[in-house]
């Protein structure tokens, strides 16, 4: 941190400066020590890390599903509102559905 090659790092570095909220996807793994180290300190100066793993705790059908819920989760961490009709409110994580899954194991 502290030098900035180009424009997303130089964005990145404003955005933290400015105490912005900053969320960095992380690529598919395998992470090496470096990565992991880089993630440590960019959460250390506010960032939040978001690796994209797939929640199949969603029961999800399909790849597009996965994907989706993978988005509402970043959209969410920004705060930001869906206005688009594509993107369905279904894809949100909104905690178990306990009374349906009583049903189930009866």
């Amino acid at each position: 941190m502290g030098y900035d090659n180009d424009l997303i790092v130089r964005a990145a570095s404003v955005t933290l400066k400015e105490r912005r909220r900053l969320v960095l996807v992380a690529r598919e793994t395998p992470l090496t020590s470096i990565y992991l180290e880089n993630m440590l300190e960019v959460t250390k100066a506010g960032a939040v890390v978001f690796p994209p793993v797939m929640a199949f705790y969603t029961r999800p059908s399909s790849i597009d599903d996965m994907v989706q819920q993978s988005v509402m989760r970043m959209i969410d961490l920004l705060d930001l509102e869906v206005i688009d009709g594509d993107m369905q409110d279904e894809a949100r994580w909104s905690g178990f559905d306990w009374a349906a899954k009583g049903k189930q194991n009866a």
